[in-house]
């Protein structure tokens, strides 16, 4: 009894000891975001603590830029169309892929994932040189392109982990009950899978709208999007108004990844209620 009161003991010290530790991780990450946000209210343009004052100009200043403005609508432009492409070429990959008679699986997978691993600037430059010769460069159809190709694998690995714990008995059912494969696919495949297609799709809306090594190399003065404009700011006047679009940024992404968290439980919880179910 002692010796199990002792391991049951060292396991909730250690299990805490995560906690504290990943939170004390968390914190240092996050740290940044907490310092740039409140200065973003400043009233005066300096970026000092204690603040002078509190005041809305920037972001007033923000969105009454006609620069900012028209990077704002650059990055929607471009990030809409080059989610649906990434999230309709993302899943159709994973269908093929989680496939048992897949032969060269692994391989296809590593060429499919494989933006995520080669440095941007790379793909950046082998992007400009080959869409030099075919005359995409300074073309928002480029960057579609380009933007869709970084962000195809985020949904690719999150189709494919949900697909993981798919029951292909429903796919046979719905054949044997002579659906044709797209009814099969509407009605059977796409409603189970439909938190990790959605889940993939705003990790490809984030990459895209937060990308700028691709735009700089591709894009044109008239493609300047969000990202780019802040980097251009940086360089040229670094003002709080930097700080008011880097706010709105945080807060917009922090929104993404809670809904993408909301629907990953959501589809644990459907996981587990289907295993449930077939007990």
């Amino acid at each position: 009894m002692a010796q199990s009161s002792n391991a049951s003991m060292s396991q909730r010290i250690a299990h805490y000891g995560l906690r504290v530790f990943a939170a004390l991780v968390f914190l240092f990450l996050v740290a940044p975001d907490l310092v740039i946000i409140p200065l973003s209210f400043n009233a005066e343009p300096y970026f000092s603590y204690p603040m002078a004052g509190l005041s809305l100009r920037w972001y007033e200043e923000l969105f009454h830029s006609g620069r900012w403005h028209s990077a704002f609508v650059n990055s929607f432009i471009i990030g809409i169309p080059a989610t649906a492409f990434a999230t309709a070429l993302g899943t159709t990959a994973a269908l093929g892929l989680s496939r048992r008679d897949f032969a060269a699986k692994g391989l296809v997978t590593g060429i499919l994932i494989s933006p995520m691993v080669v440095p941007i600037v790379i793909t950046a430059v082998g992007m400009f040189f080959f869409y030099a010769r075919l005359g995409l460069t300074n073309s928002y159809i480029g960057l579609i392109l380009a933007h869709t190709a970084l962000a195809a694998p985020f949904v690719v690995i999150t189709v494919t982990a949900t697909l993981s714990g798919f029951d292909t008995n429903l796919v046979r059912a719905g054949a044997n009950l002579g659906a044709n494969p797209w009814r099969v696919f509407r009605s059977i495949t796409l409603p189970l899978i439909l938190p990790g297609v959605i889940s993939g799709a705003l990790f490809a809306f984030v990459t895209s709208f937060d990308e700028v090594v691709v735009v700089l190399f591709v894009g044109g003065v008239d493609q300047r999007t969000v990202p780019r404009q802040m980097w251009s700011g940086i360089r040229e006047a670094m003002t709080p108004t930097i700080l008011a679009a880097a706010t709105l940024l945080v807060l917009f992404a922090s929104f993404l990844m809670i809904a993408v968290e909301l629907l990953q439980s959501r589809n644990e919880r459907l996981g587990g209620t289907a295993g449930t179910q077939e007990r």
